[in-house]
C-alpha cells in the first residue's frame, strides 16, 4: 500500500519503520525535518516537507503527534494533510487525544470525501519498537478492515471499541488503570523492601497469582533499583490523565483516586522527573 506516516516521535518513528519493513511504500513527514532525515537513514521511504504533500501521495495516512492542538494543525492548516488528500483517502490517528477532537476531525475528513478512524495505542516505546502494540479503534468496520494490513505491521491486537471517539475513550481507561496499578505496585515494593524481602523472588512468585500484572512483571524489579528510563515519559502521562479527568467531568463522574495519581505525577514533573517513565510514581511515596 501507499502509506504516509506523519509524526516521527518516540512511538511514530519505530511504527513507521515496521510499515516500511513490511514492504509498503512509505512517505514520512515530521515537524522537525532532521528527525525525518534520520528515519530515512534507518528505513526505506520518501520524505515530504508538508503534511499536504505527504497525504497527496498515499491511500492511507497515519498520524501520531502530541495533543489536540497538534492534530488540528496537522490536519486542518493551510498545508495540512486534509488539504492534500484525494477523495477516498483513509486517515488513521494514533495520537492519544480527546474524543472530541477525534469526532471533529472525522467530520472534516468526511466532508472531503475521505474516511477517519481514531486508533490510539498502548504498549509504550518497547511495544512500538518490538511491533507488539495494542490498538484501540473507533470508526466504521469497513475502514478498519482497510487499515488492518498496515496496523498489523506494528501491533499484536487491533480491536474496534465503537464509533469514532471510542478508541480515545478506551485509551483513557487504559491510562487510568496503569496509574492505579502503579500506585499499588509502588506501595507493595516499598513494603517489601522495608520487610527485607528479596524483590526478584517476590516478583517471580507474585506474577503467577492474583496480583500479577504487566507492570509487576516488567517494572517491579527496576522500580526497586531506581531505574526509570523505559520510554513513556510522565510528562505525557500528565497529558493523558488530564484528558481522562476532563472527560470524566463532562460525564458527571468523579475519579478521586485518579485525581491523586495525577497530582503525584505533576509533583514529580516539578521535581525534575518529567522525562522518567511512569513507574517513577514510586518516588511520590518519598513525599508522603
Amino acid at each position: 500500500m501507499k502509506v504516509s506516516f506523519l509524526g516521527l516521535g518516540t512511538m511514530g518513528y519505530p511504527m513507521a519503520g515496521h510499515v516500511s519493513r513490511a514492504g509498503h511504500e512509505v512517505v514520512v513527514y515530521n515537524r522537525t525535518l532532521q528527525k525525518a532525515q534520520l528515519w530515512l537513514q534507518d528505513y526505506q521511504g520518501r520524505l515530504s516537507k508538508t503534511p499536504a504533500e505527504a497525504a497527496q501521495q498515499s491511500d492511507i495516512v497515519l498520524t501520531c503527534v502530541g495533543n489536540d492542538d497538534d492534530l488540528r494543525q496537522l490536519y486542518l492548516s493551510d498545508q495540512g494533510a486534509l488539504h492534500g488528500a484525494k477523495p477516498g483517502t483513509l486517515f488513521v490517528d494514533h495520537t492519544t487525544a480527546s474524543a472530541e477532537v477525534a469526532r471533529e476531525l472525522a467530520l472534516a475528513v468526511q466532508a472531503k470525501g475521505c474516511c477517519f478512524i481514531d486508533a490510539p495505542v498502548s504498549g509504550g516505546q518497547a511495544g512500538a519498537e518490538n511491533g507488539v502494540l495494542t490498538v484501540m479503534i473507533g470508526g466504521d468496520q469497513d475502514a478498519i478492515d482497510r487499515a488492518l494490513p498496515v496496523l498489523e505491521c506494528f501491533s499484536k491486537a487491533c480491536t474496534r471499541m465503537g464509533d469514532v471517539g471510542a478508541g480515545q475513550l478506551a485509551k483513557m481507561v487504559n491510562q487510568i488503570l496503569v496509574g492505579g496499578v502503579l500506585t499499588g505496585l509502588s506501595e507493595g515494593i516499598r513494603f517489601a523492601e522495608k520487610a527485607g524481602l528479596d524483590i526478584p523472588t517476590l516478583v517471580e512468585t507474585l506474577k503467577h497469582g492474583a496480583a500479577g500484572s504487566w507492570q509487576l512483571e516488567n517494572r517491579g524489579e527496576t522500580m526497586a533499583q531506581d531505574k526509570f528510563d523505559f520510554g513513556f515519559a510522565i510528562e505525557w502521562m500528565c497529558k493523558d490523565l488530564g484528558i481522562a479527568l476532563e472527560q470524566a467531568q463532562k460525564m458527571g463522574l468523579k475519579l478521586p483516586y485518579t485525581e491523586v495519581i495525577d497530582q503525584d505525577y505533576r509533583a514529580l514533573v516539578g521535581q525534575g522527573y518529567g522525562r522518567c517513565d511512569t513507574s517513577v510514581l514510586i518516588k511520590a511515596l518519598d513525599n508522603k
